[in-house]
């Protein structure tokens, strides 16, 4: 496919040159500095171009640098580091949520085209898992922190993810990290479209949210709240069992602020096992026809609720994606979107495993630990042993022309370098008593039994 050093980097890294060709092709700095100009708010462009931001935060986010100082250390800009992290403070998180639908849109144009997407759980539906995230807290370095006790945080998100895409299709971003959840549910509810399948935990049981979805065509399920308002029709009834306990069905009323009334059904599942917190029910709340999914199915849809769970825990695992040195809100969230960009570049190399290896379960058995790994090692090196003419053509290549080259290279990709390592049961902690009071002990003698 290529000549030279390049064609090296592709036959012993296939990841990391199909990340760093989304990359140019996506996040290339005139495409970006121009996309910024059209989208910007109130901040602007002096000697620090917004394409040189993302440049920098994305080599700490993917691990190619450990912080954003070793970063700037190895960038191009002319401007002191000040300068760089009052660029940062400077970003508005509408710039930030942007970028994310930005990218989220050019990938799910990819993963189209490479026919990479997994078949929806409900045929006819589009399913979005909907989801909270708050960054964890930030070292004191400002001023204002330093004799603080308490934890810093620098911000929460609401976080869209879209089941067959496999990627963060939205982000809705607060600076405040003490705001509840529910309260950014305003700005998702402007997105609710006619064929969507929310899908969310009780926190989003907020029947205002729920009327929304009803009125603008969406569906729903999600875990009931105790203090939801609904009035039972009917006792409920037992229809099937699935995988976690005996499920039942029963049809609720619910009447709008404004006196009009809707019948939903309520589905509950009586558990096998517990939940992490103690409960052995779980209800359910949907406006999902009786015809279009049965107790049982929307119950199993439910408990798929944790892929947007995973997802969080790829980005904690796999990237870097909240940089506790950036203390003001609007750099740390900056910082944490352009984790949900770089996770959906993943998911673009996901989606053309999955499309160049069709008899592979490439979910089960291929590791995003190891791509990720395979990135943040060889980035730096691509970078500087590659010119950065070679690159040129991906900024230029047409949807089709991308396609075909991520599922040429993705065909050659040898899936046993990046294959799960899977481990048995967890064994129960042996019990610590030997050697109680001691200091410390010599594993010579111990081993050797004196």
């Amino acid at each position: 496919m290529f000549d030279g050093i390049l064609q090296k980097f592709a036959d012993r890294a296939p990841g990391a040159v199909m990340v760093r060709a989304l990359l140019e092709q996506l996040l290339n700095a005139e495409r970006l500095d121009a996309w910024f100009e059209h989208t910007r708010g109130r901040q602007y462009t002096r000697k620090i171009l917004f394409s040189s931001l993302v440049g920098v935060l994305l080599q700490v986010v993917c691990k190619t640098h450990p912080s954003v100082h070793a970063a700037y250390r190895k960038s191009t800009i002319a401007a002191s580091i000040i300068a760089l992290y009052g660029k940062l403070r400077g970003v508005e998180l509408e710039t930030s949520q942007a970028l994310v639908r930005f990218i989220a849109a050019e990938s799910a144009q990819l993963i189209e085209g490479l026919q990479g997407a997994r078949p929806p759980l409900l045929p006819g539906y589009r399913i979005k898992y909907l989801d909270g995230n708050c960054v964890e807290a930030s070292e004191r370095r400002l001023k204002p922190l330093r004799k603080s006790a308490a934890a810093a945080l620098p911000g929460k998100s609401l976080v869209v993810f879209d089941q067959a895409l496999d990627l963060v299709a939205d982000v809705f971003p607060c600076a405040d990290g003490h705001a509840q959840e529910r309260a950014l549910l305003g700005p998702v509810s402007a997105t609710v479209a006619a064929g969507d399948l929310w899908v969310a935990d009780r926190n989003f049981c907020v029947l205002s949210f729920l009327l929304n979805m009803e009125r603008a065509g969406a569906s729903f399920i999600i875990r009931e709240h105790s203090q939801f308002p609904c009035k039972p029709l009917e006792a409920m009834r037992r229809v099937g069992a699935s995988p976690t306990g005996a499920v039942f069905e029963q049809a609720v009323q619910v009447t709008a602020p404004s006196g009009e009334t809707f019948i939903w059904r309520r589905i509950q599942v009586k558990l096998k096992t517990k939940t992490r917190n103690g409960d052995s029910t779980l209800i359910l709340v949907t406006n999902l026809p009786a015809e279009a999914a049965e107790a049982t199915t929307i119950a199993e849809i439910y408990r798929t609720r944790w892929t947007i769970e995973t997802a969080f825990q790829k980005l904690e695992a796999h990237l870097h994606s909240e940089i506790n040195t950036l203390g003001y809100p609007e750099a740390a969230l900056f910082g944490f979107c352009l984790a949900l960009v770089a996770f959906n570049l993943y998911a673009v190399v996901m989606a053309a495993l999955r499309a160049a290896h069709p008899h592979a379960n490439i979910d089960e058995t291929v590791s995003g630990y190891y791509l990720a790994a395979e990135i943040a090692n060889t980035t730096e090196g691509m970078n500087i042993a590659v010119d950065d003419a070679e690159w040129t053509r991906f900024a230029i290549a047409s949807h089709e022309e991308m396609c075909t080259f991520l599922l040429d290279l993705a065909s050659h990709v040898n899936l046993a370098q990046w294959r799960k390592s899977k481990r048995g049961p967890k064994k129960a902690p042996t019990p610590r008593t030997k050697y109680k009071g001691k200091t410390h002990i010599s594993t010579a003698k111990v081993l050797a039994g004196t």
